[in-house]
């Protein structure tokens, strides 16, 4: 076998004709999704300081995270439930209508069961909550990239804690946001355009479905899931 010449080589030092042995991996690109301008340059600066990932994209609210996955098609979407507008978990379902395999990281304030719930029936695969360590975001987001879920033990402890006979119609959601706003039978029944006498059913059927004892009680079970928002 003859010698290696200097000419065989490239600038590099590498074989002509050889595949480089250390190729970079692909970076998991993903879409910032925060109606907060500080949280979102956080978040950015987090995911750009890992060797592995990339922030391709940031959006301030859900129709702009709809119009942002089209145009860069993320492989992971961090997403925000409280947005202006469209909420996160309409933004999620939205988007999911459009490319099935989607797949979404969710970072939120919002605790409740009834949120987390949501959340997964929307499609995400993870869900973390702010003011967690930012090394579980990272996790998750590896995680869910390698096609897992992602659920610390607070989110999954809150999680177990729904029963499914809590579920509330439609109707009754509506109600109860209205009960949150401080609206008593007939203004309901006006704003509705059903009987008062309906209204008493449906809170009726609020209080026994939430367990709690009379429409105050109702209202603070309600924040505290996350079933309304203020």
């Amino acid at each position: 076998m003859r010698p290696m010449k200097s000419s065989d080589r490239g600038k590099n030092g590498v074989e002509r004709g050889e595949c480089k042995s250390m190729e970079s991996p692909e970076k998991i690109k993903i879409l910032v999704v925060d109606d907060h301008p500080i949280m979102r340059m956080g978040i950015t600066a987090i995911i750009n300081g890992r060797v592995d990932m990339v922030a391709v994209a940031q959006a301030a609210t859900g129709e702009e995270a709809v119009e942002l996955f089209d145009q860069h098609r993320p492989d992971i979407t961090l997403m925000d439930l409280r947005l202006p507008g469209m909420s996160g978990v309409d933004a999620i379902r939205t988007i999911r209508q459009r490319h099935p395999q989607a797949c979404f990281v969710v970072l939120t304030t919002y605790e409740g069961d009834e949120d987390i719930f949501q959340a997964l029936e929307a499609g995400a695969r993870a869900y973390i909550i702010k003011g967690m360590p930012h090394e579980v975001l990272v996790n998750a987001l590896r995680r869910v990239r390698a096609g897992g879920r992602f659920l610390p033990s607070p989110v999954s402890c809150a999680l177990a804690s729904r029963t499914p006979d809590s579920d509330l119609s439609p109707r009754e959601r509506e109600v109860l946001r209205l009960l949150a706003r401080g609206e008593s039978n007939k203004m309901i029944a006006t704003h509705l355009s059903i009987s008062e006498a309906t209204v008493k059913c449906h809170v009726s059927v609020i209080l026994m479905r939430l367990q709690v004892g009379d429409r105050t009680q109702a209202v603070l079970a309600a924040l505290q899931r996350g079933l309304v928002h203020l």
